[in-house]
């Protein structure tokens, strides 16, 4: 028999998400702020402008404003989708399969005005998604998103960033 979901489950995960949310909402970028332009990557090939310009395609691919065709054959996506909803992090040097070798040379004049870019982009995110949640765009990986799914790719890809460059401690979930 079934084990029926419990009021504290649902609240937790509603808690969870919410926090995750909040976190790409405002947590990342306040993180972002203290951050250094001449800081070393602890792996990886991007620098710290790279690495912002980089988070800030990947809210353009979830508001379809960027493209790239879909890699993952369908019969995969389901995996996929399981480490989505899993509390399993990027691993370290994680390399998206859509993106060249070497990473893009930078498009803004500089950190600041790259995390001022990613910041209109996440707002911008928060709004395509605000009158249709259940919206969906195409990741070019995990395959189609809406927006709770959104979040927690936008989470555990930005936290992966904020560990990347020392803005979290290598194995922190939440901040």
């Amino acid at each position: 028999m079934n084990e029926p979901i419990s009021n504290s489950r649902i609240f937790h995960k509603t808690f969870m998400d919410s926090e995750k949310a909040a976190f790409v909402r405002s947590g990342f970028m306040a993180l972002l702020h203290h951050l250094p332009a001449e800081t070393t990557a602890l792996w990886g090939k991007m620098n710290a402008q790279q690495m912002v310009e980089h988070v800030t395609g990947f809210f353009l691919v979830s508001i379809d404003k960027l493209h790239f065709p879909l890699v993952t054959p369908e019969e995969h996506l389901p995996k996929f989708k399981e480490f989505l909803l899993s509390d399993k992090s990027f691993r370290e040097n994680t390399k998206a399969p859509v993106l060249p070798e070497e990473p893009f040379p930078v498009r803004e004049q500089n950190l600041h005005d790259a995390i001022h870019q990613l910041d209109k982009t996440i707002k911008a995110f928060f709004d395509y998604f605000s009158a249709d949640p259940e919206k969906t765009t195409r990741h070019p990986v995990f395959g189609w998103l809406n927006f709770d799914e959104w979040i927690l790719l936008h989470y555990k890809h930005v936290a992966h960033h904020a560990r990347q460059f020392g803005l979290l401690p290598r194995e922190e979930r939440l901040p």
